[in-house]
């Protein structure tokens, strides 16, 4: 990185330079006033930042064509594959207060968007902030923890599904008090947001998000610790005139329809808390992080993921929860790094094992979409250096099993578990 900086400073120097130069007089000289401005946008310079990281890995899963939420689903009778998970350019600008950003991914499905955001700090206390565009959205901790730093490959399953692509549209204030105060470690955000990521808005309702969090690190600096809270609450607006819920049918869990009007806002409503810590010792540094999360999910009959575009059927809600739980290990002053990761995603605690699939006439039955999936994950990291990263990484799958779903294709079957395991080995260069 000081190598390319150096390049890049040395490039702006050379054709600042030789553009003052071609316009000085016709004696040859240069004046002061040019000097004056040739310092002047260097010092512009320094406040542009150029970030990234590429991310190049292959990937080796039990069974050709399954559904992955480990870099999204192989294609139909592949079982292995090549990427560039996440190929990130940053450009920061930071002027006093104020700070412009953007964020490109451009890998091989093609160039996106990831941040395009504004951020301003008020000067008098330098404790409350206001951002505005394309940026993370403040619920709970690994929404927001970069996925260069992050020691497994991918976010927990529950948070690709309520919080797909990490992003939204939106405005938030986010309130911390100066590094000399002693209330210093506690942070709130909360704002407004599209709710449905970065797309186009599809209604008339914006979703809050609120996050409170403290942070703490001991006086010897060896352990550091934090906790937080967290609430959603949105919808969507309904485009037919019924809405399923979760219902006792004669005896059997199934979904029933209450009539709505065609626009009425679902309820989308989450509740989380999250918790880390780190501590150095003789063997490295050990850290635990944990976060569960529960509430309302409004989605369709074959899907509890959170809508990026206009409802286009009727809304299934269903009541939920999840967690993950990381514990990371440096190996003493090595630069390798054990991981172990365990998450859960249950999309509706409503039913459970063999209740779900069971059909009832004047209902509709739960399917796939109900059961309840366990991974866990191992993992070893090794640093060559500030830059380049080597991960490998194994993620076991389990689902739920249910007798009343039954296939001779393991990617739909539920009264075993399916055969979904991934491998994934990954280079990233950070700069």
């Amino acid at each position: 990185m000081k190598i390319l900086k150096k390049i890049l400073g040395t490039s702006f120097l050379t054709i600042v330079t030789c553009t003052y130069v071609s316009a000085q007089d016709s004696t040859g000289t240069v004046s002061y006033q040019d000097f004056e401005q040739l310092q002047s946008d260097v010092a512009l310079s320094k406040k542009m930042k150029i970030s990234g990281y590429v991310q190049m890995q292959y990937q080796k899963a039990d069974t050709a064509g399954i559904s992955s939420f480990e870099g999204g689903n192989f294609a139909n009778g592949v079982n292995n594959r090549m990427t560039v998970r996440r190929g990130l350019v940053k450009f920061a600008y930071q002027n006093q207060s104020a700070q412009a950003v953007m964020q490109l991914d451009i890998t091989e499905k093609g160039v996106g968007i990831k941040d395009a955001y504004l951020s301003v700090t008020e000067p008098w206390i330098n404790a409350l902030s206001l951002t505005g565009g394309v940026f993370y959205r403040p619920f709970g901790y690994e929404i927001s923890y970069s996925s260069s730093s992050r020691e497994s490959p991918e976010r927990s399953r529950i948070f690709q599904t309520l919080f797909p692509g990490e992003r939204d549209l939106g405005v938030s204030l986010t309130f911390q008090a100066s590094k000399t105060s002693p209330w210093s470690f506690l942070k709130f955000d909360f704002g407004l947001f599209n709710g449905n990521g970065i797309a186009l808005e599809t209604d008339n309702y914006k979703d809050f998000i609120g996050h409170l969090s403290a942070t703490k690190t001991s006086s010897d600096e060896k352990v550091m610790w934090g906790l937080g809270a967290s609430y959603y609450d949105g919808g969507f607006a309904t485009t037919t005139d019924n809405i399923y819920s979760i219902n006792d049918v004669n005896g059997v869990k199934a979904f029933t329809a209450s009539s709505c009007k065609v626009g009425d806002k679902t309820k989308r409503q989450y509740f989380g808390i999250d918790g880390q810590v780190s501590y150095d010792w003789a063997m490295g540094i050990t850290q635990i992080r944990g976060e569960y999360i529960t509430g309302m999910q409004p989605g369709y009959a074959s899907s509890s993921s959170s809508l990026t575009a206009a409802a286009t059927g009727n809304v299934f809600n269903r009541k939920f929860n999840g967690f993950y739980i990381y514990f990371v290990q440096n190996i003493l002053e090595t630069p390798l790094q054990a991981v172990v990761k365990y998450d859960v995603y249950d999309p509706n605690t409503k039913v459970s094992g063999n209740e779900i699939g069971r059909s009832i006439a004047g209902a509709t039955a739960t399917n796939a979409t109900d059961a309840k999936f366990f991974t866990l994950g191992l993992g070893l990291n090794y640093r060559f250096n500030s830059n380049v990263k080597v991960m490998a990484y194994y993620d076991m799958v389990a689902n739920e099993k249910t007798s009343n779903i039954v296939s001779s294709n393991t990617l739909t079957d539920l009264s075993h578990d399916r055969k979904d395991n991934v491998l994934t080995l990954r280079i990233q260069y950070k700069f």
